[in-house]
C-alpha cells in the first residue's frame, strides 16, 4: 500500500498505530512506517502511535490522541480546569485521569501526564465529539473532585486563592448537587470536608 491509500483510507483517524492499519491491510510491511516518517508524511507520537503531519494540532485533536495513547483515560485535573475557564492561566501540560499506573510522555506534539484513580473512581467523564474525532473529558464537578482528591495538600483558604478560582464561572456552571452525588462515591471525609470548605470560599470571595 502507498502512502497516498493509506492517507485516503485513514483520513478520519486523528492517531493511529500499526494494528490499525493492519485492520486495512493485513500484509502491511512495518518499514514503510520508517520510510514515511523520514519523508515527512507521517510523526511518531510515542512507540507504536502515529499521527499525519499534516493534521492541525488544536485542542480537540490534542485531547483525542491523549486519550488513545494511554487507554483507559480522560482528561481532567488542571487541563479540564482551564477547559471550563475555572482558572485563569493556559496550562501547556494535557493531564488525565487513568486506572493504569501515572506516567508521563514528553514529546515533540506536546507533554501528556497521566494519574492514576482507582476503578470505582473512574466515572464522571463525557465524550465530546467534533469532526470526525471524539475525546473523553471530565465533567466540571468530576474535574474539581479528581483535583482536590489528587492535591490532598490544597486544604486552606490561602491554598484556594493561590488557584485563583473564577468565582463567577464556578457558580454559573457547577453543579453541586451532581459533584456531592460524586463525592459520595469518593467515600473520603477528608475530601468531603475540603470540599465543603471550599463551597464556603466560593460563597464567601
Amino acid at each position: 500500500m502507498d502512502f497516498i491509500t493509506l492517507r485516503n483510507l485513514m483520513k478520519n483517524f486523528t492517531v493511529f498505530s500499526l494494528s490499525d492499519i493492519r485492520m486495512i491491510d493485513e500484509d502491511f510491511y512495518r518499514r514503510r512506517l520508517s520510510e514515511w516518517q523520514d519523508k515527512g508524511y507521517i510523526k511518531k507520537i510515542i512507540n507504536k502511535y502515529y499521527a499525519f503531519t499534516d493534521i492541525e494540532l488544536t485542542e480537540d485533536v490534542l485531547f483525542e490522541i491523549a486519550n488513545r495513547i494511554y487507554n483507559p483515560s480522560y482528561i481532567s485535573l488542571r487541563m479540564a480546569l482551564s477547559y471550563y475557564h475555572l482558572i485563569p492561566e493556559s496550562v501547556y501540560t494535557i493531564t488525565s485521569i487513568s486506572t493504569r499506573r501515572t506516567y508521563a510522555f514528553n514529546t515533540d506534539t506536546g507533554t501528556f501526564s497521566y494519574r492514576t484513580v482507582k476503578p470505582e473512581l473512574f466515572f464522571g467523564f463525557k465524550i465530546v465529539r467534533y469532526n470526525s474525532g471524539a475525546y473523553k473529558i471530565a465533567s466540571i464537578e468530576k474535574s474539581m473532585l479528581d483535583y482536590f482528591y489528587l492535591n490532598p495538600d490544597i486544604q486552606s483558604k490561602q491554598d484556594f486563592t493561590s488557584l485563583r478560582i473564577n468565582r463567577d464561572v464556578f457558580q454559573e456552571k457547577m453543579n453541586i448537587k451532581k459533584m456531592n452525588q460524586y463525592l459520595k462515591r469518593f467515600n473520603q471525609i477528608r475530601l468531603k470536608n475540603r470540599v465543603q470548605f471550599l463551597l464556603e470560599y466560593i460563597d464567601n470571595a
